[in-house]
């Protein structure tokens, strides 16, 4: 590294602390072994319920990485017939497809295929075993595997699923999180430390996330961020321009990590070369 790369490394490694070092969990999203079959459309959906309510239990609202944007997400009207194989540390039982005629119906058409993955559950109508089935209904950052440039956004109230080439992270500070993920920061890091696609793109997994450092700030300043990426999230609900509180993110970032306007420059600059 050059003399100011190296001075830019040692005061964010002075001042932050690995994101594996908060109180945070990430994981992959929900992998079916067979897409085609468990994410469903809107109206298919609908066909299904309407054969037997009874579905409606088990059929939930999916998110891809290609839905989800920076601060927010575009949902597709996709849906995932979430046929889980249960939790036995919480005596939760395996879906019993019995009990959804119509779904089983449907995934019928593609038992040859289900029966082949081996990555089934209990029977072919079933998902895999996932340890943190629950954190798919709890507040949680995604973002999609592969992307130019930062696109993190936060699904507040538990309702989407996030599918395999997506990553949710779940635990405490979420909001703050996020805005230092969606950062000018952020991606100047992952420059450095992501690894990438055969054509260059940025792959944001978990294990280079895990190394970003954060500064960790008392509550009060962590709640001065939230109130920032709170109103950037309402903006865009309005379809209103943001860059103003993007900046001043950026601009807290740059003075809680003590940077100069040197390396604010020469980072800024770096930046837009990789963009």
């Amino acid at each position: 590294m050059s003399p100011i790369e190296q001075r830019i490394k040692a005061k964010i490694e002075a001042v932050g602390t690995p994101l594996k070092d908060w109180d945070i969990n990430i994981n992959f999203g929900i992998k079916t072994g067979l897409n085609n079959a468990f994410i469903i459309t809107g109206e298919k959906k609908d066909v299904l319920i309407a054969e037997d309510p009874k579905s409606a239990e088990i059929i939930r609202p999916i998110l891809r990485g290609r839905d989800i944007k920076r601060y927010n997400y575009e949902f597709a009207d996709l849906w995932l017939i979430n046929t889980h194989n249960g939790l036995k540390e919480k005596n939760i039982k395996p879906i019993n497809i019995e009990d959804y005629p119509a779904i089983k119906k449907h995934l019928d058409n593609y038992y040859p295929e289900l029966e082949k993955r081996t990555d089934k559950g209990a029977t072919p109508y079933n998902l895999r075993n996932c340890a943190y089935m629950e954190d798919f209904y709890r507040q949680k950052i995604v973002w999609g595997e592969i992307s130019d440039k930062t696109k993190f956004s936060i699904e507040m109230g538990g309702e989407f699923i996030a599918e395999a080439t997506t990553f949710l992270m779940t635990g405490n500070n979420l909001v703050y999180l996020l805005g230092i993920l969606n950062s000018r920061l952020s991606e100047y890091i992952f420059s450095k430390i992501g690894t990438t696609t055969g054509v260059g793109t940025v792959r944001w997994k978990k294990f280079t996330i895990e190394q970003l450092y954060v500064p960790t700030p008392n509550i009060e300043r962590i709640k001065e961020y939230e109130d920032v990426v709170t109103e950037i999230i309402n903006l865009i609900k309005i379809n209103q321009n943001y860059e103003e509180f993007e900046q001043k993110i950026n601009n807290m970032i740059y003075q809680d990590f003590d940077l100069s306007d040197d390396e604010i420059k020469f980072m800024c600059k770096f930046r837009k070369q990789i963009l």
